[in-house]
């Protein structure tokens, strides 16, 4: 389980969601219950590095999801740059990359996978009137905080997380427990084709720019994004793991 620290916190938000583990059979169980096709999964990318073992991935990738400790350079470096910004307010056709603001505690990692699977190829394999089908349909219309409201209100969402977040290889901490890591996702836009870094805590979307690769979104250039945050990590690369959105070569 992606937590070290179980205590109970200090509860600042309304709504809490048991925290997944970072296992890509939970994760892969959670896309498939909300409709995405079964012909895509999860799984672990073992190095940055390797030429060997990169070349174990699926091609083409269609999101990374990138897993860390919750380290304060993180969060204080992102807040600063961040803060000369103007609040995101995109939605529907002028919005390039569907955003989701982060309202939920410790739900990180669903709010990776649905950043994951609003944006880019894995859009076509969402399932005609699936859960994701209708709820993409009922938020993309919506501005950031509307948006977020209507996530926190989904009964069939918190039923998929809650089933997806009790699968996992350890035993799952309360819902409102403390946990030390966090949860990024990288997707390419269906719209524009750049590389975007996705996270709800942030205060929108933040542009990466164009990145080679065709529709891979592990590109030479996406492995470079990924292997600063590594690198600037304030315990090493501890604590760090990646996933990788592919379809199966089954």
């Amino acid at each position: 389980m992606t937590t070290t620290d179980t205590q109970p916190k200090a509860r600042t938000r309304s709504k809490y969601f048991v925290p997944l583990e970072s296992d890509p059979d939970v994760f892969t169980e959670l896309i498939h219950n909300l409709g995405l096709s079964h012909s895509l999964s999860f799984v672990d990318v073992l190095s940055l590095t390797d030429p060997d073992l990169l070349a174990f991935i699926p091609r083409p990738v269609l999101a990374l999801i990138l897993v860390f400790p919750d380290f304060g350079d993180y969060a204080a470096g992102y807040a600063k740059d961040q803060s000369a910004k103007p609040e995101y307010a995109g939605s529907g056709s002028g919005e390039d990359a569907v955003w989701y603001k982060q309202t939920i505690g410790n739900a990180c990692g669903l709010y990776a996978i649905l950043h994951a699977v609003s944006n880019g190829k894995a859009r076509d394999h969402i399932g005609a009137d699936s859960p994701m089908a209708r709820l993409l349909a009922e938020v993309a219309p919506l501005t950031p905080l509307p948006r977020a409201h209507a996530l926190e209100s989904s009964a069939e969402l918190e039923a998929i997380h809650h089933s997806a977040a009790l699968q996992g290889q350890t035993e799952a901490p309360a819902a409102d427990a403390e946990v030390d890591h966090h949860y990024v996702c990288f997707v390419r836009s269906h719209k524009n084709g750049h590389l975007y870094q996705m996270d709800g805590m942030l205060n929108g979307p933040m542009d990466l720019g164009e990145a080679g690769g065709g529709d891979d979104v592990m590109s030479e250039s996406s492995l470079q994004v990924v292997r600063k945050f590594v690198e600037t990590g304030e315990e090493g690369n501890v604590g760090f793991s990646l996933m990788a959105l592919a379809e199966s070569q089954d």
